[in-house]
């Protein structure tokens, strides 16, 4: 792949788009090949599928170079958060957040109830509740902004106290991206991310990865991958890079969209409640603002109506889809507590908006009709 070293001074909007491409050569290719290959000639460092493609390397390479440490590519997000949880040991203990991503807190439940792993589940808001709970943990597992609350937590003092107490630490930059904050600059271990959503941006692929500076631990996590068969793609992994040369540009608008959205809807009747750090009303605005470049695009509303109604609100958009994902180009919506693995702290009318790239005047006639439609007043 391209010298990453000319690029180290470069912002973030212009790595995406740099990073992960072919040396350059007379009639050489401008994008990596899809490489296809499950078997590979002797003396080399791949040897065999499980352990490498050309076509990760462009991915892991731009990725690296917007979180600044080596990176692996893995089949899903949950693929990546089970190389680092198969890192510990028997009743190992981990710190989590009670309310963050159901799909991590669901299966974090599930082995802390077999007994494979002791969770010690907090509000990761709380400062003093989580680090009297880092206390003897061998990780921490952070995410912030915490989904789907949008939550923001205090990631410098969290990081800090734990590398203090010889915790390690993962942090969940999904919500957050890259443009926005970097979690191994402030001390953390590990970085974690869905591929799937911001940075891939198209809502077709099922990918993850882990970012790390700590050559053993990318070691350790490398050979988890390798033997656990989490493996990525090679079409995925193309697409992923594909999409993820639009990132920045994306995320810019997206991000735009959402706090002109979150500001209407906090001015409207018909809602009780917006939830977006964003915003200067927000109770995690100044804390946000102390090391954040930007707010994200997601923005959590509550409207004043029955789950039915909101349910009905929901499928009434026509412009945004009503669908488990975020993202994506596409604006995306649901109301979270339909699964019965979202936590009972996420209020019952509680709506997750992904905000898409649409012209924002469209996208606020949408749900305006749609809370017309459902019959929230």
């Amino acid at each position: 792949m391209g010298q990453k070293h000319e690029w180290s001074k470069l912002s973030t909007e212009s790595k995406v788009v740099a990073a992960g491409r072919p040396e350059k050569k007379a009639d050489g290719e401008l994008n990596p090949p899809i490489a296809l290959n499950s078997t590979f000639h002797v003396g080399g460092p791949i040897g065999y599928a499980r352990s490498g493609n050309q076509t990760w390397s462009a991915l892991e390479e731009a990725i690296e170079l917007l979180e600044g440490g080596k990176t692996l590519i893995f089949a899903s997000g949950m693929a990546a958060i089970n190389a680092i949880l198969s890192l510990l040991p028997p009743a190992g203990v981990i710190v989590a957040a009670k309310n963050g991503y159901q799909g991590t807190t669901t299966y974090l439940k599930n082995l802390h109830e077999s007994g494979k792993l002791t969770v010690r589940f907090v509000d990761l808001t709380n400062a003093e509740e989580s680090m009297a709970a880092i206390d003897g943990a061998q990780i921490v597992h952070l995410e912030s902004p915490v989904n789907p609350l949008l939550d923001v937590v205090d990631l410098p003092k969290l990081i800090t106290y734990a590398k203090a107490k010889g915790c390690g630490v993962s942090v969940d930059n999904t919500f957050a991206t890259p443009l926005n904050q970097n979690p191994l600059a402030m001390g953390a271990d590990i970085v974690i991310h869905s591929v799937t959503k911001f940075l891939s941006g198209h809502s077709d692929i099922l990918l993850g990865s882990l970012s790390t500076n700590d050559l053993a631990l990318y070691n350790r996590l490398e050979q988890s991958r390798k033997y656990g068969g989490a493996i990525a793609g090679p079409f995925e992994t193309w697409l992923a890079l594909r999409g993820l040369r639009t990132f920045a540009v994306r995320m810019q608008r997206s991000q735009e969209n959402a706090m002109i959205l979150a500001e209407r809807l906090s001015k409207d009747s018909r809602i009780s409640r917006v939830r977006y750090p964003g915003l200067p009303s927000d109770p995690n605005h100044l804390l946000a603002k102390s090391f954040m470049k930007g707010f994200g695009a997601v923005v959590s509303f509550e409207p004043r109506g029955s789950a039915a109604q909101v349910d009905l609100m929901c499928d009434s958009a026509k412009l945004i889809t009503n669908a488990t994902s975020l993202g994506g180009v596409e604006s995306i919506w649901e109301r979270r507590r339909r699964w019965d693995t979202e936590s009972h702290t996420v209020p019952e009318s509680l709506i997750r908006f992904s905000v898409g790239i649409e012209n924002v005047d469209d996208i606020w006639s949408d749900i305006d009709q749609a809370m017309l439609l459902a019959k929230i007043k």
